[in-house]
């Protein structure tokens, strides 16, 4: 597993994380419809981009013509 995946993995499950205590604290309500499920579902995307590698903002951004960086965490 490289570095980045590693750090994907692990910002989306903070991410999620950090909504589930919220939730169970009783601060949000994700029963409701809100902005927090747009935080959700960023969550679950760098989640599963970590373990599967597919991140499907990464390849529209190809297909709009920006470069690749070598990624985020390369020196």
């Amino acid at each position: 597993m490289t570095i980045e995946r590693f750090i994907r993995i692990l910002a989306g499950a903070f991410i999620l994380l950090s909504l589930g205590l919220a939730h169970f604290t009783g601060q949000i309500d994700l029963t409701s419809v809100s902005w927090l499920w747009l935080t959700a579902f960023i969550g679950l995307n760098l989640l599963q981009s970590g373990f599967t590698g597919i991140c499907p903002p990464e390849k529209l951004l190809k297909k709009m013509g920006f470069q690749e960086g070598g990624g985020a965490c390369c020196k």
